[in-house]
């Protein structure tokens, strides 16, 4: 008989919270066949662990995601994915980890039963134990409840000993315990402090780039590790209205010539944009925006400078973006994070790319008004504002993974605003932790190249006058724990990025 407990009461001191834990209603009625079937009464979340070995590691992961969900798992949140060295049995490929946090009806041994259906229609078999696998599903949570049976151990037995689970573990649960569930979750653990205790007895984020355990973004077939240095995304603009270079790139002859030039520069990432997002800028079709971008994003692809780069296109519209995709661009920008187009967050769930979510208040035309400047603490609401918007990407089915955030600078914020930002680029990580650890680990992209308010600080009018101010901004936000700049000068940032990656790391080193 299975031994199927709701979580005692006798460890309810370690949050408040846990005082109203109540009890869920779960039946065993035994088949004809004698084998126990649980009959539930609501939803349970639940945690597991993913794992991937063999094969197309990321496309294992995606694959097993679609079939999760299809199976009656509700995804609401995604960890980090990590690339880890093999444990137990140390003489066999990379892994891949991640978690994912969900809802199901399905009782606890239904549930296993569909992740080994799972496991087994993606190829995976008896093999030998902790060896090669395509696909390694295992349940780390389960509601309020533990699970003892011949077949099944819930919390799994092995977790605390794991950085490998309990790295992504840490993600989809956060700094802050927000329900009963995760309450329940935290006591658990041997330790007093919960699971924050138990990540951190096992040496916590400073296992995170060493010891085999490195945060990873997938981009096509690559995995990017973007601690190792700060990117360069140089800017290409192919507008006739852009604030800084609008009109310079039109032609096709210009634009890949100055995609050389970046590139030769030392940019990492060039940014294509066919529609202009500066105040009061009008907003162009879909078909429009194509017919600026398609012809020059057709020419970049043919350069062999563009080998080893990536291509991202600058966009709100779906249509666009799909389309940019399926010529060869790696990247979706969207300033929207998916507000000017509904069918955004949908269409980049089904591409499998990396989706850059800013946060924005209102569409170009509105954005700088009276209401959509109004803030009482910029950072700590950009925070939220942006964890709303990423939640729904994740809720469409983006992974936080393959998220990269944006505070937005220059949009919907005044001056004072965007010196906050700047300087609290930390502080928006710590309001991010609070409500997903693996959000706030996201590559942080900024963008003050060239924006107006450098200018009215420096007096500058001219956007071409503004590089040294935005390479003093650039420098502000890499200390601050920018991964991505965006600029229009490559060459001169370049140079301040290098600078700033050599103290942060020489500041790591000694630490």
């Amino acid at each position: 008989m299975n031994i199927f407990r709701q979580l005692a009461s006798t460890r309810c001191g370690f949050n408040s919270r846990m005082k109203s834990c109540g009890a869920t209603c779960v039946s065993l009625l035994h088949s004809s066949t004698g084998i126990p079937v649980e009959v539930h009464s609501q939803d349970q979340e639940v945690v597991i662990a993913l794992g991937s070995n063999v094969g197309n590691r990321i496309h294992n992961f995606n694959e097993a995601l679609q079939l999760m969900k299809k199976s009656g798992i509700h995804i609401t949140r995604h960890g980090c994915l990590y690339e880890t060295e093999p444990v137990y049995l140390t003489d066999q490929a990379l892994f891949l980890n991640s978690a994912v946090r969900g809802i199901t009806k399905l009782g606890p041994h239904e549930l296993l039963g569909v992740l080994k259906k799972i496991e087994k229609d993606m190829g995976r078999t008896d093999g030998i134990r902790y060896g090669p696998r395509p696909i390694d599903l295992d349940i780390v949570f389960y509601g309020k409840f533990s699970v003892k049976s011949e077949i099944l151990t819930i919390p799994h037995e092995r977790v605390w000993e794991r950085p490998f689970v309990m790295a992504p573990l840490m993600d989809v649960i956060g700094s802050a315990i927000e329900s009963d569930t995760a309450a329940s979750w935290h006591s658990f653990s041997k330790h007093t402090g919960g699971l924050f205790e138990s990540w951190e007895k096992l040496g916590g984020e400073s296992l995170v780039g060493t010891n085999g355990l490195k945060r990873v973004l997938p981009i096509g077939n690559l995995l990017w590790d973007w601690s190792q240095k700060t990117s360069m995304m140089g800017i290409l603009n192919l507008t006739p209205d852009s604030f800084s270079d609008g009109g310079k790139f039109q032609s096709v002859e210009a634009a890949v010539s100055q995609v050389r030039l970046m590139i030769l520069e030392g940019a990492d990432i060039i940014d294509l944009g066919a529609q202009s997002t500066r105040p009061m800028a009008s907003q162009l079709s879909a078909q429009e925006e194509l017919d600026r971008l398609i012809p020059v994003l057709d020419a970049v692809l043919k350069m062999p400078e563009v080998e080893g780069k990536l291509l991202s296109v600058d966009t709100f519209h779906s249509e666009v973006a799909s389309e940019a995709i399926g010529k060869g661009a790696h990247i979706v920008n969207d300033v929207s994070s998916g507000q000017l187009d509904s069918n955004m967050l949908d269409v980049v769930a089904s591409l499998n790319v990396p989706y850059v979510a800013m946060h924005m208040r209102g569409n170009p035309s509105t954005m700088q008004n009276s209401e959509n400047l109004q803030y009482d603490n910029v950072c700590e609401q950009v925070a939220s504002e942006l964890y709303s918007r990423v939640k729904e990407a994740e809720l469409s089915g983006i992974p936080a993974w393959r998220i990269i955030i944006d505070p937005g600078i220059g949009f919907s914020k005044n001056t004072e605003h965007n010196l906050d930002i700047l300087m609290g680029l930390p502080h928006i990580r710590t309001e991010l932790a609070g409500k997903s650890l693996a959000l706030s680990h996201a590559p942080m992209l900024i963008g003050p190249s060239r924006k107006t308010f450098l200018g009215d600080i420096c007096a500058r009018p001219a956007a071409a006058d503004r590089d040294p101010a935005s390479i003093a901004a650039v420098t502000a936000g890499v200390l601050g724990g920018a991964n991505i700049v965006r600029v229009h000068n490559v060459k001169d940032n370049l140079d301040a990025v290098k600078l700033c990656d050599a103290m942060v790391k020489r500041k790591k080193s000694r630490a």
